[in-house]
C-alpha cells in the first residue's frame, strides 16, 4: 500500500479518514480476483464472525464456511457445547443447507418460531424422514397457530435428487431445474428419497461463486477461543481434539502478561492448526505476541459498535493507523493480523485488506441475521430484530465467570463494565442472512481489487493508492436518498 503523492499523514486515521485512488488496472472482471487468504486458516473469503456469544454459533459457522469464511464459536460457551457444534458443523453439506424440518402435525406457532432460525424462509414437513410437504411463511398468514403442518403445507413438493449435484454442470442443472419448475426452494433427497438437505436457486448461485472453507478431510472449517484464565493448556487441548480448526487466545487488553503465559502454554501442546491471539493496536504488541506464539495477531481496541472502551477509559486507537502499523511488523516477522472491529461498510473491508491484514473480523454487523445465536423479535412497528450485547459489557462478563467466581465476586464484576449489554440489532429487508451482507462485502472488495488493478488480497495489499479526505470528502460519497 502507499499513499497519494502529498497526502501527509500528521495523526492516527480511522476507516472514515482514507480512501482508495483507481490505479491503472488489466483485471477484467471481479470474478478474476481470489479472495482466498494466505494465513493459514484455509479460508477462501477473508471475513471472520467474532467470537461474540449473541452472534457466532452452529448456524453462523455452517453457512459462513460454506461461503468461504469462519467463524469462532466463543470462549464462554462449555466445552462439550462447543464440541458438539463443531461436530455439527463438520457434518454438514458444502453446498446443500441445513433443512428446518418439521412433522405433519406440528402447529403453526412451532413453524413460525423455527422457520426464520435458517435464510431459506421455509420449513419441511417429514414423515419417516420423506419431504410430504413445504411451509411458508405466507402459508402461516391469517392462519389460526394451533392449525396444524398438513393443513397449510404445500403437499408434494419438488423435490432435487442428490444426484443432480454430481458432475461439472451440476449447479447449473439444479439451478436451471427450479427455474423451470418455478421453485425457489427444494428439498433435495437421497436413492432412498430421505431428506438430506435443501437448495434454493440463490444457493445454487451462491455455491458457483464461493468455495466453501474446509479441512485436508473435506468438512467445513471452524475456529474456537480461549480466554487467559484458567486451565488455559486444557482449554485448549479439548478444543483441539474436538477437531477447532484454529484457536483465538482472546482477551480485550492482549499486551498483558496473562496472555504472554496463556499463548507459551497453547504453544506448548504443539497445536497443528494457527493460534491467534489479541487484542493489540501497536507494533511492540505485535512482536510480544508473535515471540510468545501466536501466528495471527487481533489488531483493534475500541472500535466495535458494541465497545464503549474508549468512552470508558481513552484506550484505543483509530482503527485503520492500528492494522497499518502492526500488519507493517507482523509481516517483518513471519506473522499475520486480523482487523477486529469498526467495519461498517464493504468499503471498511477493503480499506482493512488494504492496510496489511490478512482478514477482518467482524460482530455486529452480523448480529442482526437470521443466522446468529438470538432469537428473533418484534417490535411495535412490525421490524424484526435480535439482541447483540458487548463482550466486556456486565452481561458478558456474569455469563463467562458464572462457574468460575462467587455470586459476591460476580456483584462487584458487573459494577464496571465497558460495553453495551443490550442492543437491537435490527434485519436489514433487503439483507436478512449473513450470506446477503456476505454478497454484499464480497462484492464491493472484488470491485475494489479491480479498480487497484490486484488478482489477490495479497496483491492488493501492495497495489493498493490510498488517500486522506475530510469529513465533508467522506460525506460527499454517501449516496443521498432518492427523491431529492
Amino acid at each position: 500500500m502507499r499513499f497519494l503523492p502529498g497526502h501527509t499523514i500528521t495523526h492516527d486515521l480511522t476507516y472514515g479518514d482514507v480512501f482508495l485512488a483507481p490505479s491503472y488496472s488489466d483485471v477484467a472482471s471481479r470474478f478474476d480476483v481470489d479472495l482466498a487468504s494466505s494465513d493459514g486458516t484455509g479460508t477462501t473469503i477473508p471475513v471472520v464472525v467474532a467470537n461474540m456469544t449473541a452472534i457466532s454459533g452452529r448456524r453462523m459457522a455452517e453457512t459462513v464456511a460454506r461461503r468461504g469464511g469462519l467463524a469462532i464459536l466463543p470462549q464462554d460457551v462449555p466445552l462439550d457445547e462447543v464440541s458438539r457444534t463443531i461436530a455439527s458443523v463438520k457434518a454438514r453439506h458444502t453446498v446443500l443447507e441445513t433443512p428446518v424440518t418439521v412433522g405433519r402435525t406440528d402447529t403453526v406457532h412451532t413453524i413460525l418460531t423455527l422457520i426464520d432460525k435458517r435464510s431459506h424462509g421455509a420449513a419441511v414437513v417429514v414423515s419417516d424422514g420423506r419431504p410430504i410437504g413445504v411451509v411458508t411463511r405466507r402459508d402461516c398468514q391469517g392462519v389460526d397457530q394451533f392449525a396444524q403442518a398438513h393443513e397449510v403445507m404445500t403437499p408434494d413438493p419438488t423435490v432435487l435428487d442428490l444426484r443432480v449435484l454430481e458432475g461439472p454442470d451440476a449447479l447449473r442443472t439444479a439451478f436451471e431445474t427450479q427455474y423451470a419448475a418455478r421453485r425457489r426452494f427444494s428439498p433435495v433427497v437421497d436413492a432412498e428419497g430421505v431428506l438430506v438437505g435443501v437448495l434454493t436457486r440463490t444457493g445454487a448461485l451462491r455455491s458457483s461463486i464461493y468455495t466453501p472453507a474446509v479441512d485436508a478431510a473435506g468438512r467445513m472449517r471452524v475456529g474456537a477461543a480461549i480466554g487467559v484464565n484458567g486451565d488455559v493448556a486444557a482449554h485448549a487441548t479439548g478444543l483441539l481434539e474436538a477437531g477447532a480448526d484454529v484457536l483465538v487466545v482472546d482477551t480485550a487488553h492482549g499486551h498483558q502478561s496473562k496472555m504472554i503465559e496463556a499463548l507459551r502454554a497453547v504453544r506448548s501442546l504443539d497445536p497443528q492448526v494457527p493460534v491467534v491471539a489479541g487484542n493489540v493496536v501497536t507494533p511492540d504488541g505485535v512482536s510480544d505476541l508473535v515471540e510468545a506464539g501466536a501466528d495471527i495477531v487481533k489488531v483493534g481496541v475500541g472500535p466495535g459498535a458494541m465497545c464503549t472502551t474508549r468512552m470508558m477509559t481513552a484506550v484505543g486507537r483509530p482503527q485503520f493507523s492500528a492494522v497499518l502499523e502492526c500488519a507493517a511488523r507482523a509481516k517483518e516477522l513471519g506473522a499475520h493480523v486480523w482487523a477486529d472491529g469498526g467495519v461498517r461498510y464493504p468499503r471498511d473491508v477493503a480499506l482493512a485488506l488494504a492496510a496489511g491484514a490478512s482478514q477482518v473480523m467482524i460482530g455486529s454487523w452480523f448480529a442482526g441475521t437470521h443466522e446468529s445465536t438470538g432469537d428473533l423479535h418484534t417490535d411495535a412497528d412490525g421490524r424484526t430484530y435480535k439482541e447483540s450485547f458487548g463482550m466486556a459489557s456486565a452481561r458478558a462478563v456474569a455469563a463467562r465467570t458464572s462457574s468460575t467466581s462467587t455470586p459476591f465476586e460476580r456483584a462487584r464484576k458487573a459494577l464496571y463494565e465497558e460495553g453495551i449489554s443490550s442492543s437491537r440489532m435490527y434485519l436489514d429487508p433487503d439483507r436478512p442472512g449473513v450470506e446477503d451482507l456476505l454478497d454484499h462485502i464480497t462484492s464491493g472488495l472484488r470491485s475494489s481489487c479491480t479498480y487497484a488493478g490486484a488478482r489477490s488480497v495479497a496483491e492488493f495489499a501492495d497495489k493498493a493508492l490510498v488517500g486522506l479526505q475530510s469529513t465533508v470528502g467522506y460525506d460527499e460519497g454517501r449516496p443521498l436518498p432518492a427523491g431529492w
